[in-house]
């Protein structure tokens, strides 16, 4: 009798610690979902299937305006890619980078229509979405046009807008200037005089003029404030023009020195972002060349999301 009680009461024991562990794994269990999602409520940024990301960003991809190339890129992306649930939310460049550092700075999901050169990218950690499709088509340039007859007119001016080139890192310092609160003539005045080497080499030789009237025409995206500026600054301090530059949609842009009425600008993105207007406008006016090469658009998110392609997206 005491041995069949002593067995009982071992397998009683073993039951008790069995029952045991099994509620400490519930709990532990629980306290890990708990975890999960108070992470998916903070932004949910690892989570990379596409219902989830959609879901996280109420399926809108976050663009710039409605004239832009990269919006009309975007639009095909969409289709493209088969992406039948998502919007591209037109706004414009300062709208979309005040979205982007409200999400950055709550470790939010967000996606937007980017570019480079552009100072989001010194500022945020941010990357890129693969494009195997190459909807975005590979690294761009920025173009400098002119009207046709400017040479004859400014041969000057003509001379310098075909010399100037720069980097992105260059025209990175005035962007980020401006970004952080510094007027955009002030910035490029700046730069001009801590880079006259820079300067030199574009203005070297060429004689100035006194008081000539030129105009200059942009897009209101901080990489052509930023060229422009500098532009003006150039022609007027150095080279002796009168300046005045005009901000305007791409569209007036191109078809204002196509016309002539605009003698030149240096915000020409090709050959993809303003494909159309080259097609229509190209034998119009007279193309000077890359100023910058290497510049890229496409889908842009914070790194701390885990999605890497466009393709995660359907």
């Amino acid at each position: 009798m005491n041995m069949k009680k002593t067995r009982k009461l071992m397998v009683l024991a073993g039951l008790v610690s069995l029952l045991a562990l099994s509620a400490c794994g519930q709990a532990n269990n629980a306290t890990a979902g708990s975890g999960n999602k108070e992470a998916s409520a903070n932004g949910g940024a690892g989570n990379a299937s596409a219902g989830a990301i959609g879901e996280q960003v109420d399926y809108e991809i976050i663009g710039i305006d409605p004239g832009a190339g990269i919006m009309k890129a975007t639009s095909q992306a969409i289709e493209t890619y088969g992406l039948t649930d998502w919007k591209l939310i037109e706004g414009s460049g300062a709208a979309m980078t005040a979205m982007l550092d409200k999400a950055v700075k709550s470790e939010k999901p967000i996606i937007i229509t980017g570019w480079t050169p552009h100072w989001m990218f010194a500022k945020y950690d941010l990357k890129y979405l693969e494009d195997p499709q190459k909807v975005y088509g590979e690294a761009e340039e920025i173009h400098t046009l002119a009207r046709k007859g400017l040479k004859e007119d400014h041969p000057t001016a003509y001379e310098f807008l075909d010399r100037f080139e720069w980097t992105s890192d260059e025209m990175g310092e005035i962007m980020t200037a401006i970004q952080e609160g510094q007027d955009p003539a002030e910035a490029a005045k700046a730069w001009a005089d801590a880079h006259a080497d820079r300067i030199g080499s574009w203005t070297e030789g060429l004689t100035p003029v006194d008081g000539d009237k030129l105009k200059l025409s942009y897009v209101a995206w901080d990489s052509e404030i930023a060229s422009t500026n500098l532009l003006e600054y150039v022609l007027e301090s150095k080279l002796g023009y009168d300046v005045e530059s005009l901000q305007v949609e791409a569209g007036p842009m191109w078809t204002g020195v196509a016309s002539g009425d605009v003698d030149a600008t240096a915000a020409a993105w090709l050959p993809l972002t303003h494909a159309d207007y080259w097609e229509k406008y190209g034998e119009q006016l007279e193309d000077l060349g890359a100023n910058m090469t290497g510049v890229k658009t496409g889908l842009v998110v914070p790194a701390y999301m885990n999605i890497n392609s466009i393709e995660d997206l359907k």
